[in-house]
Parts: C-alpha cells; structure tokens; sequence
C-alpha cells in the first residue's frame, strides 16, 4: 500500500480527490487529508507519507514552500494545481507528475501508476530539488537552470547559454568559452523553460539566447552570428517573431 496524504486549501477538491482516491485507486491508502499548508508540513514530518497530493497554490504557504520546509524529500509528489503556467512548465521540465483542477479519474489513476513504477528510484529527491530551483524567479526571469541528470542536478547560469540545439530527442547545451554539454531533454522542454527568459526558437533545431546575438545578416530566413561566431539559421516562418523580439531587447 502507498500511504499517501492530501494537503489542498480548497476542502471541495481536496474531498473530491480522496473519493477519487477511494474509488478508484484501492492502493492508495490516505492518512490524513489537510487544508492548511501548516498542517500538511507537520503531518509529512509526522506521519512519513510514501506519497503527498500538493496543492500548488494556498495561502501563506504555497506547496513549493512545503516541500522547501519539508527537506530532506524522500517521498513522492503529486501537484495538483487549477493554473499558474509557469509552475506547470518547471514541474514538467523537472519530468514530475501534475494534475490539473478538476481532476481527471484517468490521469489521476496514471499518475498513481507512474508513483508505483519509481517507488524505489532513488533520483526522485533530486527530480525535487530541481522544480524548486527553477521556480525562483528573478522579475520573471531564470537566471540559473537547474536540469535534473543521473547524477543529480546540473545548474547552468543562463547568460552563458549561447544557445541550444536539437539532437534527435536530446538537446545540446552551447555554453561560453567552447563548452558544450548533451542533456537528455528534448528542444521543446528547453523551450518552453526560457521562451520568457530572453530565448528564442528560430528554427526547428536552434533555441537562441537573444543576449548573445552579434549581428543578422538579412537572407531568405537570414541567419544570427552569435557570441564566440556560432553561426545559426533563421527559419523563414520564425523570422518575424525573432526581428520582433530582438526590437525589444
């Protein structure tokens, strides 16, 4: 069985979902259910749940602020949110499980399916500490990535990203001084992490950091010379959105 506790300030979800739980996932045993932030900290210390459902946002407290004070996280999470995109986008960059408000039977029973295949796997408190670094903001901007790897976490300070580029489903991190490093994530997840950091997608295999672009030399889609020389293509279709964000820079 997977003792598991519900922590939501909202008591009509939060009854919603141990129902669910009850119904249709009979391996799911709930220990308690909790509708302050303050509560559901004391309860994870307490009663050392294999598995909590997290309310992204409450009161006082949001659930990152739970799972900051909660540390050393050695139990799995299942945020549970009704918006806030950019929470949303750090979780699944950091390749956690998520539901959305109101919860969906199916994914909710696929959600408890993927905590029973990973129970014994030991990268979970790094996969953790991972969506709490990439969702501290500075005035809506990343400055530091935090990429969850095998070893544990790989931080990369984002003005000295030059730009990245896609490799089948992996994606190559091109930093200063002639380093580059292969994570196993694909363009997209990269795309939608720093699309609002000052990155920009100008082709199917190029995100681009806009802070390193040198010179546009005009063409059909044209292309960037970027930092250090990089030399990278501009898709016809992209070009636009590209000429229109580096105006604003």
């Amino acid at each position: 069985m997977i003792k598991a506790l519900i922590i939501d300030d909202e008591v009509t979800g939060l009854e919603t979902l141990r129902i669910a739980l009850e119904m249709y996932c009979p391996e799911v045993a709930i220990a308690g259910t909790f509708s302050t932030p303050h509560s559901g900290l004391q309860a994870i210390k307490l009663l050392e749940p294999d598995l909590v459902f997290l309310d992204i946002q409450m009161p006082q407290m949001s659930g990152f602020d739970v799972l900051q004070q909660a540390a050393p996280i050695n139990f799995d999470v299942i945020f549970v949110s009704a918006h806030d995109q950019y929470a949303i986008k750090a979780i699944k960059f950091s390749a956690l499980d998520y539901l959305l408000k109101p919860v969906d039977v199916d994914e909710l029973i696929h959600a408890v399916n993927k905590v029973k295949g990973r129970m014994d796997n030991k990268s979970t408190p790094f996969q953790y500490q991972s969506v709490l670094n990439n969702i501290q903001l500075n005035h809506g901007r990343i400055e530091r990535l935090a990429v969850p790897s095998l070893e544990g976490i790989d931080f990369y300070n984002t003005d000295e990203i030059i730009y990245c580029q896609a490799d089948g489903s992996y994606t190559n991190i091109i930093l200063k001084n002639g380093l580059q490093v292969l994570v196993t994530k694909n363009l997209k997840d990269f795309e939608s992490m720093l699309s609002e950091s000052g990155f920009c997608r100008v082709h199917h295999s190029y995100l681009i950091n806009l802070r390193h672009v040198k010179k546009y030399i005009k063409g059909d889609g044209g292309y960037v010379i970027l930092s250090e020389n990089h030399h990278v293509d501009i898709s016809r279709r992209k070009k636009e959105e590209f000429l229109s964000l580096l105006n604003k820079l």
